[in-house]
């Protein structure tokens, strides 16, 4: 698969110009797995089945990452994202502040699973999966 389809998917999520549905419909088409997204590094890592993966740069800026973690923090910068209310930069920064070090997005589970220094967690539901 071309590298610069996921360059390009990451860039639509950095500038805004792909919501998070449609970057999710976009890699679903693709055939696209799971994906991972690393605050710490500012790179996306994209899964397939056959074992394929690739890894391109996200576009942000290195963000310092909370060494606490917090699962209300993140569920609330998950719903002021959902709600329209702040970029994907924004979410990233507030995520960043309560403490994830890297996000991995299960397309087929329609979850994602935000993760801590220490290994705390928190996961989310695609809405209207569950």
């Amino acid at each position: 698969m071309d590298k610069k389809f996921f360059e390009d998917c990451a860039q639509a999520s950095l500038t805004g110009s792909k919501k998070f549905p449609e970057v999710v419909g976009s890699l679903l088409a693709a055939g696209v797995e799971s994906y991972h997204v690393d605050l710490t590094r500012c790179e996306n890592r994209y899964y397939l089945p056959s074992g394929e993966s690739h890894a391109v740069a996200n576009g942000l800026p290195a963000i310092k990452v909370a060494n606490a973690f917090s699962a209300a923090q993140v569920e609330s910068a998950v719903r002021e994202s959902q709600a329209g209310k702040i970029t994907y930069p924004q979410f990233m920064q507030k995520i960043a502040t309560a403490g994830v070090v890297y996000y991995i997005t299960y397309l087929a589970g329609k979850r994602v699973v935000y993760m801590g220094r220490n290994g705390d967690s928190h996961t989310e539901y695609f809405p209207g999966s569950r």
